[in-house]
């Protein structure tokens, strides 16, 4: 009898506008603020967690050092990251960070071909974790390079890679940024089942503002722009808007819209508010929690949680 593995994952809803690659976990790391910004976030400043959007931006982060985000999926599936920013050594004012991103699918069945189970018991996961280094160009110019290895499992396959991440960072002046990257260049090193996958490559760049009479920074970028598409400008399609409202010293409000995930991760008859994002951001001394939540269908959420602290 031929044996087929049924794996349930919500990633499947998120991959179905990427590329067909084992990969793909690695393009949907994010946090609660990065998530509730519709991940229009590769040039903001002051927070750490966001070098896997940008691996510049770790030289503009806060005193904060370890920042941490829980993302509870269906099922048993949970993802999440670590972000610890190394204080310890004395690079010349150059910053350091490690980096950890995970996904682990819980307990997966077997079932044959008429959907009948006949076991149980294997499990499937991703990692990725890496260093980051990020200096001062020159004048307000700041560049971060991210090297990362790549490990995935399923079952009693498994397949890894090594990849590159590489940013810059531009403060125009005090209310406005630019940012570009261009994230998960790099090889496969081995292989799920002897078949062959590529990285799934990606091109952002962002700029945000933050107003003059309203204590609310806006946030743009284009994202996935190496993705191959029909038209040279159907890549631009591929862009995220993001606002943060700042009612006080301690409390901010946020929401996103990415189109990327509105055009292509629901069906047309069935959009509901997909592509829409929202969240919360609280800020103590010594602690600061967000929230984010992301809507990618009809029926289909995903809620983050973060926590950046000061060790």
């Amino acid at each position: 009898m031929k044996k087929t593995i049924l794996v349930l994952l919500i990633l499947a809803v998120t991959n179905t506008f990427a590329d067909d690659t084992p990969y793909n976990f690695i393009r949907f790391n994010s946090t609660a603020r990065a998530a509730a910004l519709g991940n229009a976030v590769v040039s903001i400043e002051d927070d750490a967690s966001l070098i896997f959007f940008n691996p510049a931006l770790l030289q503009s982060a806060n005193e904060k050092t370890l920042s941490t985000t829980f993302s509870k999926h269906v099922l048993d599936i949970n993802s999440g990251n670590i972000v610890y920013k190394i204080n310890q050594f004395d690079l010349d004012g150059a910053s350091l960070a490690a980096q950890i991103n995970f996904n682990s699918y819980g307990a997966l069945n077997y079932l044959d071909d008429e959907g009948k189970l006949y076991g149980n018991g294997f499990s499937g996961s991703d990692l990725s974790f890496g260093v980051t280094y990020s200096n001062e160009l020159d004048s307000n110019w700041y560049y971060g390079v991210t090297g990362k290895f790549i490990y995935l499992t399923l079952e009693s396959q498994s397949s890894s890679a090594f990849a590159v991440d590489a940013g810059m960072f531009y403060k125009v002046n005090d209310r406005t940024n630019i940012g570009l990257s261009l994230l998960h260049l790099g090889t496969e090193m081995s292989s799920l089942n002897g078949q062959a996958a590529t990285l799934p490559v990606d091109a952002r760049i962002g700029v945000n503002h933050r107003l003059k009479g309203l204590p609310l920074l806006i946030n743009f970028s284009f994202h996935h722009l190496a993705d191959e598409v029909d038209g040279f400008f159907d890549r631009f399609q591929n862009f995220a808007i993001g606002g943060e409202l700042y009612l006080s010293k301690v409390i901010n409000l946020r929401a996103g819209y990415d189109n990327q995930i509105r055009n292509y991760a629901s069906a047309d008859e069935n959009k509901g508010l997909s592509g829409l994002s929202g969240g919360i951001g609280i800020k103590f001394e010594d602690v600061d929690f967000d929230y984010g939540y992301a809507e990618y269908g009809a029926s289909i959420g995903l809620h983050r949680f973060s926590l950046a602290l000061e060790l």
